[in-house]
């Protein structure tokens, strides 16, 4: 019998905190769930730290090398089996009824397609660093159809989705670090609901090692915007997709273009 949740956690060279994001899965209120983790051709302890667990809900996936999160992420979906997919990063720690709170709001929302929450900022020792006021910001589906155009303000860890829908789709491959925004943005266009419930379930870790941490603080984040719309309007122009969304994202490429030049000025004059 198919478990109802899936979990798509992929893990690379993450042995120090590992333990404890899998640990916060497993004293999870809700139960009904398989665990995918995608070792990603790690060459630390982390392959050690899966195997030391026995939970038959654990499924230990090996890539052949290093793949990149995008492929694993890709290959997760292919391999789950439950009527909807949460995400999970290796280095971030879930409240205890994250998933039951989330699926519950699914099974009575038929028409939402993706339901995520709210996060607290973490640091490498588990202390709070605050809460982002753009996630805060966005708590209904129509704050969040109406900002996506103009940024991401959904975390990618604290989403669960349903499959049917997301089987329908991949991660793009030339959006390296902004996929889940490019998803994101896909689903809206297509027409899919999108919400968040207003309560703070997941904490996200922010370290030198991260994606937050080591990629996004140091890039211009209008100029990655601006390069991840472009992107996202050319995927749908090769579809012969086009509405209204999609004319609002172009728009605000030129406040990404504008505000990224701005920001460049600034830092070549203090530099």
């Amino acid at each position: 019998m198919s478990p109802l949740v899936s979990i798509l956690l992929p893990a690379y060279n993450c042995e120090k905190y590992l333990h404890q994001a899998i640990d916060s899965l497993l004293m999870q209120t809700f139960t009904d769930y398989e665990l995918l983790i995608i070792n990603d051709g790690s060459t630390d302890n982390t392959t050690a730290i899966i195997n030391s667990y026995s939970d038959q809900r654990i499924k230990h996936v090996q890539n052949d090398g290093n793949k990149g999160l995008i492929y694993c992420l890709n290959l997760g979906i292919q391999m789950a089996n439950g009527k909807y997919i949460a995400r999970m990063d290796a280095d971030d720690v879930c409240q205890p009824q994250r998933l039951e709170k989330q699926v519950q709001w699914m099974e009575k929302n038929e028409l939402t397609a993706m339901v995520a929450c709210t996060i607290l900022f973490i640091d490498e020792q588990n202390k709070p660093m605050g809460n982002w006021a753009l996630d805060k910001a966005t708590l209904t589906a129509t704050a969040i159809k109406k900002t996506m155009p103009w940024q991401c303000c959904i975390a990618h860890p604290s989403v669960l989705m349903r499959s049917s829908v997301l089987k329908k789709y991949t991660y793009a491959a030339n959006q390296k670090h902004t996929e889940d925004y490019d998803l994101w943005m896909q689903l809206l266009a297509d027409g899919h609901t999108i919400e968040k419930l207003p309560e703070t379930l997941l904490h996200y870790r922010v370290h030198a090692q991260s994606v937050t941490g080591s990629i996004h603080r140091k890039k211009n984040p209008f100029f990655t915007n601006y390069q991840s719309k472009r992107k996202f309007l050319w995927s749908r122009i090769s579809k012969l997709n086009w509405g209204w969304f999609e004319t609002k994202v172009a728009c605000t490429q030129a406040n990404d273009l504008m505000m990224g030049i701005g920001k460049h000025i600034i830092q070549v004059l203090k530099n």
